[in-house]
C-alpha cells in the first residue's frame, strides 16, 4: 500500500521496512518488490547487488516475475557479471512460468528470451536451454521429502 499509495500516502521507505519483514520470512512477493525497490532507489539508495540478493531469493522460488527480473539483471550486467547464458536461462523459465492471466508479461519475457539468444552461440544457447530444463526450485528438495 506504502509502495503504490494507495489507502496511504506513498511512501517508499515505508514500503521498504514492510516488504523487508516479508521478504526475510521467505515471501517471494515481497522479496521481489524489495528487489524492485533497490533497483530503483526507492526508498532506499539504489543498490544492483542488493537488488540481485532479492531478486534471487524470489526466483529460485519460483516467482516468474523475479526470474524476468534476474534475467535482465544478468542481460545488462547490474550487480552481476554481464552473463546472456544465465540471463537466457531466468528469461526462459519466466516465459514458461508466468500463468496464462497474465498473457502480456509471458509475452514481454518471451521477447526478451529471444532478444538474448540471438546474442549466443548455437552451444551456448543450448547449455541455457539445459540449464533452464534442469533447473528446480529452492524448495523442491524438501516436497519430495
Amino acid at each position: 500500500m506504502y509502495d503504490n499509495g494507495e489507502g496511504v500516502p506513498q511512501d517508499y521507505a515505508e514500503a521498504v521496512k514492510w516488504y523487508r519483514l516479508a521478504a526475510e520470512q521467505g515471501d517471494a512477493l515481497a522479496q521481489n518488490n524489495l528487489g524492485a525497490m533497490y533497483d530503483n532507489g526507492e526508498g532506499v539508495p539504489q543498490d544492483y547487488a542488493e537488488a540481485v540478493k532479492w531478486y534471487r531469493l524470489a526466483a529460485e522460488q519460483g516467482y516468474a516475475l523475479a526470474q524476468n527480473n534476474l534475467g535482465l539483471m544478468y542481460e545488462d550486467g547490474h550487480g552481476v557479471p554481464r552473463d546472456y547464458v544465465r540471463a537466457h536461462m531466468w528469461l526462459n523459465l519466466a516465459a514458461s512460468r508466468y500463468p496464462a492471466t497474465v498473457k502480456e508479461d509471458r509475452e514481454e519475457a518471451a521477447r526478451d528470451r529471444d532478444r538474448v539468444a540471438q546474442l549466443l552461440s548455437p552451444e551456448a544457447l543450448a547449455h541455457a536451454q539445459r540449464m533452464a530444463r534442469e533447473w528446480r526450485p529452492a524448495d523442491a528438495d524438501a516436497d519430495a521429502e
